[in-house]
């Protein structure tokens, strides 16, 4: 079993590809090399596979932040579970349930405006964990660009105090948790926690 992640960034023509095409292929970067593990295509869309399905909501997550942090963008992404059954040298010629779920999901996405959703083999999982996403969606996309970027910098620093991480910004203690707070990072972390003791009594 994989995940496979497809989205595309929301508003992108509002704002020049320089200021948000670093961001995302930073947050695609650790993921592996480009095209064979994650490809940026028709301008603003692109799809990565994740080789630990239980890593790809936090990836997700991690992704949307990186894009909220700039000012009048957010990201649609359609997470999909399932197996690769033919490996091709650029991510988005592979296939497999993975890419049909995530492609799947993705088109859902568009149609019920909104903007994160998964699709698994199991869809009593799916009907679960999207409800839970569309009440996290609640909090993260309105985030603040300041909120987007204290939660990607915590979610990548996960070992650090709310001080350390104000050194890492240039800010107070009281700032960060402030920032944090007003970005619900506690509830997306217990968001985090559940999906994965969901998934993991699946695979």
């Amino acid at each position: 079993m994989i995940a496979v992640l497809t989205g595309d960034i929301i508003h992108s023509s509002r704002v020049s590809p320089e200021k948000w095409l670093k961001s995302l292929q930073g947050a695609l970067q650790s993921l592996g090399n480009s095209p064979k593990n994650w490809e940026i295509y028709r301008g603003d869309s692109f799809q990565t596979e994740v080789s630990n399905p239980l890593d790809a909501l936090q990836i997700s997550i991690k992704i949307k932040a990186a894009i909220k942090a700039i000012k009048g963008l957010d990201v649609r992404i359609g997470i999909g579970i399932g197996e690769k059954t033919y490996e091709a040298a650029r991510v988005t010629e592979s296939n497999g349930s993975a890419f049909v779920n995530s492609g799947h999901r993705f088109d859902a996405l568009v149609k019920e405006k909104i903007n994160l959703g998964i699709q698994s083999p199991w869809p009593d999982f799916d009907r679960e964990m999207n409800l839970y996403l569309r009440l996290g969606l609640i909090a993260m996309d309105n985030w603040t660009p300041n909120g987007a970027r204290m939660v990607l910098l915590a979610l990548d620093n996960q070992n650090l105090s709310q001080t350390e991480l104000g050194k890492l910004e240039g800010i107070k203690q009281n700032t960060v948790s402030t920032r944090l707070k007003r970005a619900y990072y506690d509830e997306i972390r217990l968001l985090l926690d559940m999906y994965r003791e969901k998934l993991n009594a699946r695979l």
